[in-house]
C-alpha cells in the first residue's frame, strides 16, 4: 500500500486506524521510509501539515531526525522526540496511553503539551540539549490527562540527538509509567509496617497470657490447661479476624466462632443482636472475653449444671450517644459464686476488655452470673451488620 500527500486525503488518512504499516512517499515520488511500520503515530506525522511549522516540509527534514524518529517509531517501548530550540515533539504509539485524552502532541511544543508539569521537566529537557543525558526512576509528577489533576510516577531517560554536524539538536525521551507499582510498593510497606504492629502486639498480649495464667494457677497441670485454652481461643480469634478483609468483624461470626468448639451446648445458649461490625482490637477482646465466660461457665456455672445462656448485643442511641452494649447472663442454675481471688481471666473481664472498648464492664454475682460492656458506638463499630439484619435464634 502507498501513502501518498494529497490534501484531500488527509483527513481521511487521520480516520484510518486499521493501516498499520505502507510506503509513505510525497507527491513528488520521494519515499519517506523511517515512517513504514510507524502505525497511528507515523500516519498522524505524514497526515499533517508541516510546511508553516519550523521544521519545513517533510521531505526536507535532515536525516538525522529521520533516522531519530524511524527508531522511535518502531519502537514498543513508550518514546518521544522533542526537536529544536521550540522543543516539537512527535512520539511512537507505545507512548499514546501515557497522554492519555490530552490534545494531539505531535507537532506542538513539548512545554504545551506538558504545561502543567514543564517547570519540573525543564530543568531535565534543558540537560539533555546541553548534551547530558538525564535518568529519573519512580519521577513523582502531578498532570493532567483525563480532565483532572493526578499524582503519577514515571521512570525515564532524556538522552540528547545530534544533527548532520554535530550539534545536539533535539532529545528522545523514554518513558514508563510506574504510577501501578509506586501504589502497590507503598501499600506493601504499609501492610508490613501493620503486620509487624501486629505481632508485636501478639507477642506481648502471649508474654501476658502465659505468665498470668501460670501465676495464678494451683497446679503446673491447672496452669498449663489453662493456658492452651486461651493461646488456642487468642489462636482462633486472630485467624478469624485477619481472614475479615476489612479487618473488622461482624458481631453473629465472632460469637459463631467462639461457640463452634462447643457445639453439643447449643440448646442451653440463646443470642441476640442487631447487625454490628466491631473494629479489630476490641472484636478480638471480645473473643478473649467470650472465651473465658464460656470456660468458666462450663466448668462452674450454667453450662454445668443444665442451665442457660443469653448472650446479647444492642447499639441503643443515636449519634455522639450512640452505645455499644454486649451482655452475657447465666440463669436456670443456681446463684453464682464470685472467685475467691482474682486470677487473669478475671482481670480479662473487668480489667483488659473495658480498656479496649474505652467503656464500662460490670460483673455480677446474683441469680447467675451477668457480665456487661458498655462502651461508645464510634470508637469500637464500623457499620451495621449484613443489611442490618438482627440475629435471634430464641
Amino acid at each position: 500500500m502507498v501513502f501518498a500527500l494529497d490534501p484531500s486525503q488527509v483527513s481521511a488518512v487521520q480516520q484510518d486506524s486499521t493501516l498499520s504499516s505502507g510506503t509513505f512517499q510525497t507527491p513528488e515520488g520521494r519515499r519517506l521510509s523511517f515512517l513504514e511500520g510507524g502505525g497511528r503515530a507515523a500516519r498522524a506525522i505524514f497526515a499533517r501539515d508541516w510546511t508553516d511549522s519550523p521544521l519545513g516540509p517533510i521531505e526536507g527534514w535532515p536525516r538525522s531526525l529521520r533516522t531519530a524518529l524511524g527508531m522511535m517509531l518502531s519502537s514498543s517501548f513508550p518514546k518521544a522526540i522533542t526537536w529544536g530550540p521550540t522543543h516539537i515533539t512527535f512520539h511512537n504509539d507505545a507512548f499514546e496511553p501515557i497522554l492519555g485524552e490530552k490534545p494531539d502532541a505531535i507537532g506542538r511544543p513539548f512545554s504545551e503539551v506538558w504545561a502543567e508539569v514543564w517547570q519540573d521537566i525543564k530543568p531535565m529537557v534543558d540537560k539533555a540539549y546541553a548534551g547530558v543525558p538525564s535518568f529519573g526512576e519512580n519521577y513523582p509528577l502531578v498532570i493532567n490527562r483525563h480532565g483532572y489533576s493526578e499524582e503519577a510516577y514515571f521512570t525515564f531517560c532524556y538522552s540528547p540527538i545530534r544533527d548532520d554536524t554535530g550539534a545536539v539538536a533535539g532529545m528522545m525521551a523514554t518513558v514508563i509509567e510506574t504510577t501501578e507499582v509506586v501504589r502497590t510498593q507503598r501499600q506493601l510497606a504499609l501492610l508490613n509496617g501493620e503486620l509487624a504492629h501486629r505481632m508485636r502486639n501478639m507477642l506481648t498480649m502471649v508474654t501476658a497470657i502465659a505468665d498470668m495464667s501460670l501465676r495464678h494457677a494451683a497446679t503446673l497441670e491447672e496452669g498449663r490447661e489453662a493456658l492452651g485454652q486461651r493461646l488456642a481461643a487468642l489462636g482462633q480469634a486472630q485467624s478469624f479476624l485477619v481472614n475479615d478483609a476489612d479487618i473488622d468483624t461482624e458481631m453473629g461470626e465472632l460469637v459463631a466462632c467462639a461457640l463452634a468448639p462447643h457445639s453439643g451446648l447449643r440448646e442451653h445458649i440463646r443470642i441476640t443482636g442487631p447487625g454490628c461490625r466491631l473494629r479489630a482490637k476490641p472484636g478480638l477482646a471480645l473473643a478473649l472475653v467470650l472465651n473465658e465466660l464460656l470456660t468458666n461457665s462450663i466448668k462452674y456455672g450454667a453450662l454445668a449444671n443444665g442451665g442457660m445462656v443469653r448472650i446479647a448485643w444492642d447499639t441503643p442511641g443515636h449519634g455522639d450517644d450512640r452505645l455499644f452494649s454486649f451482655t452475657w447472663t447465666e440463669s436456670g442454675a443456681g446463684p453464682a459464686t464470685p472467685p475467691d481471688h482474682e486470677g487473669f481471666g478475671t482481670k480479662i473481664l473487668t480489667r483488659f476488655a473495658p480498656l479496649t472498648f474505652r467503656g464500662e464492664a460490670r460483673i455480677a454475682f446474683e441469680a447467675g452470673l451477668t457480665y456487661q460492656i458498655t462502651a461508645p458506638y464510634a470508637a469500637n463499630c464500623i457499620a451495621e451488620g449484613i443489611a442490618g439484619e438482627a440475629l435471634a435464634d430464641g
